[in-house]
């Protein structure tokens, strides 16, 4: 499956909708909004819809379009004071170097996105 990241390059200061998630999935797959409707059991007038934020479909809906383009929706829930433990943990396991690097290319990232917004 792909990497939603790779191919939408979302960054703090940049967010996609539903409907721009959708097309650039399709588009990334290779896929005509009538072949998507179909791969999904829909119609092409219904994608139509999606992508243009006429419609957002149920999450169910959007993890069966997605998967048809060939990206796995992963969602995590948590509350905004949790820890994602498993990122610090990665983090430990990097050698000093890549921690050093890692936290430099986190300042970087942060001060690009004040600038922004």
């Amino acid at each position: 499956m792909a990497d939603v990241a790779d191919i939408f390059q979302i960054t703090p200061a940049r967010r996609a909708n539903t409907g721009e998630l959708i097309r650039a999935a399709r588009a990334e797959a290779g896929l005509t909004q009538r072949q998507l409707a179909e791969r999904v059991g829909t119609t092409q007038s219904a994608v139509a819809r999606w992508e243009s934020g006429g419609d957002v479909p149920r999450l169910d809906k959007l993890d069966q379009i997605l998967r048809a383009c060939g990206i796995e929706l992963d969602l995590r829930f948590r509350r905004h004071t949790d820890v994602d433990r498993a990122q610090i943990r990665q983090h430990l396991l990097l050698p000093p170097d890549g921690r050093s690097r890692s936290q430099t290319h986190a300042s970087r990232l942060l001060a690009s996105a004040r600038r922004v917004g």
